[in-house]
């Protein structure tokens, strides 16, 4: 039976499900040959990782002949294992896997834009009526899953992402900074700008630091614009007519490992994850990391990363006053977010994917 990858999320800026969706696309063929094919807007994909480049396949210039091919490719693969990476499988598939990585935009929609609820809502459930095995990041998205949507438990597998070598301390590099920043001076934040990353209550965090500190330590914002909330703009431009936040936007992957691992201290302040993958990077490149105490990051943290109610604002900025200042603390953080970085890697999530492939067919 052959088995079809979409690889829709993958494009020039990769959020965390397109780093994922890309490491299946570059190792599954690795376990399952020439039976896997990559899938986007109804057409096959012979090299996803031109995507990357936002050059992909070659368009036909004519609408007819566009259709044409995303017919032959339904008629060809109607009744192929299609595998959803992204939340969603094609409406036209008649079975496959899908990938969910949370509930956000059915747990909290007031985060989410109208519209993109309302895609949500009407897709997934087409999704989950075909959908013969559901795969979710952690131990705690599966349970949600099972809980929220009474799916059996033998129907969903928790099969946690990886972290690429590429992040590790070694990664450093002056060079490779953005202007302005000092290897060892600056906090980090990586995250998609949208209102559950929590990024309003770091920056509530930070701002009663004392002068002193933050004047020597910025807090430096990097990530895509996704749907920023007005509370969220209002604090990111205070805080840099302050003078003490600098904001990148979206960070090309080659400099984020050296973006990382030049930090002092990194922060995930999210309310809602499935999983999380930039605390893990953080800490494979040995910056000591504070995260919220939501949903998922105690589990992938393990206990390497202080844990903080991020909207305790107090308390979450004497954590950021003891991640800075206190080194005892930090040389604790470093090693214990070492040791738990190195148990996530793409082989692994790799491999026990492309198990359930194999049970499935």
């Amino acid at each position: 039976m052959t088995k079809v990858l979409c690889v829709d999320s993958l494009g020039p800026q990769l959020t965390g499900i397109g780093r994922y969706c890309l490491e299946l696309a570059r190792w599954l063929p690795r376990y399952l040959g020439d039976d896997l094919v990559f899938h986007r807007g109804g057409r096959e994909i012979r090299d996803p990782e031109a995507l990357l480049a936002d050059v992909g396949v070659a368009r036909s210039r004519y609408p007819f002949q566009r259709r044409i091919q995303r017919f032959s490719f339904r008629h060809r693969y109607r009744d192929a294992l299609f595998h959803g990476p992204n939340y969603f499988l094609p409406p036209w598939a008649e079975t496959g896997i899908v990938t969910v990585h949370d509930l956000s935009a059915l747990r909290f929609p007031d985060m989410h834009p109208a519209e993109r609820v309302r895609q949500f809502e009407r897709r997934f459930s087409a999704t989950l009526a075909i959908a013969r095995h559901v795969i979710a990041d952690t131990a705690w998205n599966r349970q949600e899953l099972i809980e929220t949507l009474g799916l059996a438990p033998d129907r969903v597998s928790a099969i946690p992402l990886g972290i690429s070598p590429t992040f590790h301390p070694e990664a450093r590099g002056q060079s490779l900074l953005p202007a302005g920043l000092t290897e060892g001076d600056y906090g980090l934040c990586v995250a998609t700008l949208e209102p559950r990353k929590g990024l309003s209550h770091a920056l509530a965090a930070w701002s009663l630091l004392p002068p002193s500190l933050r004047a020597r330590f910025p807090l430096v914002v990097a990530g895509a614009d996704g749907w920023p909330d007005p509370v969220t703009i209002a604090a990111l431009e205070r805080a840099e007519r302050e003078g003490w936040l600098k904001r990148l936007g979206y960070v090309e992957e080659a400099h984020l490992p050296a973006l990382y691992a030049g930090a002092r201290l990194f922060l995930f302040p999210s309310v809602y994850e499935g999983f999380g993958l930039p605390p893990l990077e953080a800490m494979a490149c040995g910056v000591p990391t504070i995260v919220a105490d939501r949903a998922c990051l105690p589990e992938v943290t393990g206990g390497a990363a202080a844990l903080v109610d991020p909207l305790d604002t107090e308390a979450f900025a004497e954590a950021i006053e003891i991640g800075l200042s206190d080194d005892q603390w930090r040389a604790r953080a470093r090693e214990a977010g070492l040791l738990r970085a190195a148990q996530f890697t793409w082989t692994d999530c790799v491999q026990r994917t492309a198990a359930i492939y194999r049970t499935l067919t």
